[in-house]
């Protein structure tokens, strides 16, 4: 049987165990398995917003001198350090939503044919589809009718290549939309044999990589990538509500044209008597004025993520969650849980769903009664998020014993099962 000395002694030999300091953690005995929705707050990311605003108040308008590149300076090292990819191939900015929007549109300008993704992928992304595709089906455009196919994929091992492969076969589609981490089960999907499934019918993927960047390798570019956006709140720590990040491969930038012309994508952006001329490379992606407290807390964030290195994240975050499978082969079964991830660690990203048919007053009552801080997704699943920069081993341990005893006692029965609007 798993102890909690066993716990321990992993901790003891983790190389990224410093990093937990650089977090602020004001109360110990709380126990947060939600980073996979929002990571903790950076110590140096605390700091740095006090003297941004500070410099703020001093340097007025004279700072964006030092401010207007941000995007993309934040964007090149969450290229090299945590992406696999190059500079000048991400932008951090507006959210996950918007910068897919911006990119499907752009990617549809020249091709017609279906959008497809897989029923369970996160629902923005659905959304964003469903929208385009009505938008376009709704009156005569030059690429024809569009139409939104959804695939059923495994619910716990996620979109397979051979279910890409089957869904662009018919040779009438314009791309594919995935998540590399699927948000219930934490599946990892293979990045580069999707790709080639579906390059092998000129179709082109585009990535969601909000539940991966950070907490598993991506290599874009040697999967074979051309496209992908995601969010930087999660594993990278960029704060609520924190700019998100657009990524396209050099090679595919040319000719794309983001539907959302704004000043900040524009060629000579103080010439403001010119027409619209997007700027040549990625920049064309921009549009509104960014967020520069947002962005220095990215670029804080993904400061931290590269400096630990992916390859050290990745495998403390198997180590992470192999020990809540662990757990609950030997001791959770018996009271009704079922595991709703991956077993192999090589497909399952830094969160593990716990299956119950009471999952929802439980998550409640682990945060009302045992402090410990998991979150619910529907309709059955108890998510416990693992972050390897701050989690521990033994504290992933007493949260996983703070379960087993509360559900024996039936506290989550005395619950008030009430659904609130965040989850």
């Amino acid at each position: 049987m798993i102890t909690r000395a066993d716990a321990e002694a992993l901790d003891a030999a983790d190389p990224l165990a410093g990093f937990r300091e650089r977090f602020v953690i004001e109360d110990a005995d709380r126990i947060y398995l939600d980073g996979n929705s929002l990571g903790r707050l950076p110590v140096a990311t605390r700091d740095r917003l006090a003297a941004l605003v500070a410099e703020w108040g001093t340097r007025l308008v004279s700072a964006w001198e030092d401010w207007i590149d941000l995007p993309a300076q934040v964007g090149d090292r969450l290229a090299e350090g945590v992406l696999g990819a190059g500079p000048g191939e991400v932008l951090v900015c507006d959210s996950t939503t918007v910068n897919l929007y911006k990119l499907v549109r752009a990617i549809m300008a020249d091709r017609p044919g279906a959008l497809v993704t897989d029923s369970g992928n996160f629902p923005t992304d659905r959304y964003v589809l469903e929208g385009l595709a009505e938008s376009s089906a709704s009156r005569a455009t030059r690429t024809g009718h569009r139409e939104l196919r959804q695939f059923d994929a495994d619910p716990v091992l996620g979109p397979s290549p051979d279910d890409v492969a089957e869904a662009v076969a018919p040779g009438d589609v314009a791309l594919v939309v995935l998540s590399h981490v699927a948000y219930r089960s934490g599946a990892v999907a293979d990045l580069a044999a999707i790709e080639a499934a579906a390059g092998d019918h000129g179709v082109p993927v585009v990535w969601d990589l909000s539940h991966s960047v950070g907490s598993v390798p991506t290599e874009l570019h040697a999967a074979g990538a051309r496209y992908a956006v995601g969010c930087t709140y999660k594993h990278l720590n960029g704060g609520p509500g924190a700019p998100a990040f657009l990524y396209v491969r050099e090679d595919a930038q040319t000719g794309l044209r983001s539907p959302i012309q704004g000043w900040f994508g524009q060629a000579e952006q103080f010439d403001m008597e010119r027409p619209y001329d997007p700027v040549p490379g990625i920049g064309r992606f921009l549009a509104g004025t960014p967020s520069i407290l947002g962005l220095a807390a990215v670029q804080e964030g993904v400061g931290l993520t590269a400096g630990a290195g992916m390859a050290a994240v990745a495998a403390k975050s198997a180590s992470l969650t192999g020990l809540v499978v662990a757990y609950l082969d030997e001791r959770l079964g018996p009271l009704g849980f079922s595991l709703g991830s991956p077993r192999d660690p090589a497909r399952r990203g830094a969160h593990v769903a716990l299956r119950h048919p009471q999952a929802w007053p439980i998550c409640r009552a682990l945060i009302e009664r045992a402090a410990v801080v998991p979150d619910f997704r529907g309709p059955d699943i108890v998510r416990l998020g693992v972050a390897p920069l701050y989690t521990t081993h033994a504290e992933l341990f007493d949260a996983l014993e703070r379960l087993r005893d509360l559900v024996e006692r039936g506290e989550h029965e005395r619950i008030d099962a009430t659904r609130s609007r965040v989850t």
